[in-house]
């Protein structure tokens, strides 16, 4: 089974210029906690819930400072032809939750959650993923 199969198509983004008001609303309508930052086609970050706040309000940034002053630019992705065990298993290594799904092209074709491989996978795959990710976060939390 690979990436294209779980995925969520057409995620909701935001452009770098837009403000961290505006990304929340998004967030806060469409019931998500993070979203791909695009930028002439192209992802260039990713902005969660917590980058806001942590990132962004905390920091002295304001309600109308751009997303770029928040994002996190270094975004981990994977292809959609990814076969779906190994990015289960990247995803606990890495502590991930949530992945942009790229094509070929580099471009943003879908979003891939945890949530996503519990659904869709076995009890295995879905599982150890999680796993990896709840016990690293109980080690340096």
């Amino acid at each position: 089974m690979n990436v294209q199969q779980l995925m969520t198509s057409a995620p909701v983004t935001i452009t770098p210029g837009r403000s961290l008001r505006e990304a929340a609303e998004i967030m806060a309508s469409s019931d998500i906690g993070i979203l791909p930052v695009q930028e002439n086609d192209r992802l260039v970050g990713m902005l969660s819930d917590r980058d806001i706040v942590v990132r962004g309000l905390a920091k002295g940034h304001g309600t109308e400072a751009p997303v770029r002053d928040a994002m996190t630019p270094a975004v981990r992705y994977c292809r959609e032809d990814d076969d779906i065990i190994d990015v289960a298993s990247n995803l606990g290594d890495e502590q991930i939750r949530r992945l942009p799904v790229l094509d070929r092209d580099k471009r943003l074709v879908g979003m891939l959650s945890l949530g996503d491989i519990a659904r869709h996978s076995n009890e295995e795959t879905a599982g150890g993923a999680l796993r990896d990710v709840v016990e690293e976060a109980r080690a340096t939390g």
